[in-house]
């Protein structure tokens, strides 16, 4: 992206701007100074919108979002008008049509007539009405062309406006910002700067100075643009390569399954067969040591009760006869 020089700002007339009593108070942090009752444009200020502009615009552009160019002068609108040719973007250089963001389905059915008007006259089939009615759809579909030519490729709400005098275009500003798009103006010193987002202010009413500006804009939308054209390309082929895959490589095969364990009468499973026996024999073996230990401890247990069984009961005396000697 390519900056200007105060140079050639000063060289295309950018600092010149309103005079004095027309001035927006608002308008005080981007002016220079005056001179002979006119204000002068302070060009540091504008190098710096310029530069947030063109790189908003950039990474914009390159995210796949399209970008309005708004502008009515009679002294602008062939710039505007090349502008939106160079970048394939919508373009109104006529008056703007109320609606044109808020009610855009509105808009988009009146573009269909003007799609239907041209069928007609291309097919021969409107040289079937009279005169009249010819002359009437032929004005209908020149006023259509003129109010929303330039919007035709519009397919959707477009994710910034580019607006020359927003004092002017304070319609379009309105919309613009009611349906969140950001507004990017160039401004002379009568503009207010509160109702936009990127603010380059310039001379608006000067076609050297507008020109100059637009250019510089129309090569950071070019920019992007290339740059979103090369990521769908790498994107397209990267998804071509994952569908078809590629043929100097064998395609991958499905492998075998393992073979389902056997299941026997006794819930034991048979895949292993060596290792049943091997199980079987260490079976006996495992169960032989508890029973060892198990031996000395019912040996002893069986001694004392037979000691037990042998010791001689004590006589229970009678209960209430004590014991007498023997006379």
């Amino acid at each position: 992206m390519d900056t200007l020089t105060i140079q050639e700002l000063i060289d295309s007339g950018v600092h010149f701007g309103c005079r004095v009593s027309r001035w927006n108070p608002k308008m005080a942090p981007f002016i220079h100074g005056r001179r002979n009752l006119i204000h002068v444009i302070d060009l540091r200020e504008t190098v710096r919108g310029l530069i947030r502009a063109q790189n908003f615009l950039y990474h914009l552009v390159s995210q796949g979002s399209q970008i309005l160019w708004v502008g009515t002068k009679r002294q602008v609108k062939g710039v505007i008008h090349d502008a939106g040719q160079r970048t394939g973007m919508p373009v109104v250089t006529e008056r703007w049509i109320g609606g044109t963001l808020t009610n855009f389905s509105v808009i988009r059915s009146r573009l269909k007539r003007l799609e239907e008007l041209e069928l007609m006259e291309e097919n021969g089939t409107i040289h079937q009405f009279s005169k009249k009615v010819i002359a009437s759809l032929n004005r209908e579909r020149r006023k259509i062309t003129r109010n929303l030519g330039g919007i035709r490729e519009m397919s959707g709400i477009p994710g910034a406006a580019v607006v020359i005098d927003p004092g002017r275009e304070y319609n379009a500003v309105r919309e613009a910002r009611k349906m969140g798009l950001v507004v990017i103006g160039v401004l002379d010193t009568d503009c207010d700067p509160a109702d936009v987002d990127i603010v380059i202010p310039g001379n608006d009413d000067s076609l050297k100075s507008v020109r100059l500006l637009v250019e510089r804009l129309v090569g950071s939308v070019e920019e992007g643009a290339a740059v979103h054209r090369e990521t769908m390309a790498s994107t397209g082929d990267a998804e071509r390569s994952m569908v078809l895959g590629d043929s100097d490589e064998p395609r991958p095969t499905r492998g075998n399954k393992p073979p389902v364990p056997l299941r026997s009468a006794d819930g034991g499973s048979k895949e292993a067969g060596a290792e049943a026996p091997a199980q079987a024999a260490d079976a006996p073996a495992a169960d032989a040591k508890p029973a060892a230990e198990a031996k000395p401890a019912a040996e002893a247990q069986a001694a004392d009760e037979t000691k037990s069984a042998d010791e001689p009961k004590p006589k229970e005396a009678a209960a209430g006869t004590p014991d007498t000697p023997a006379s």
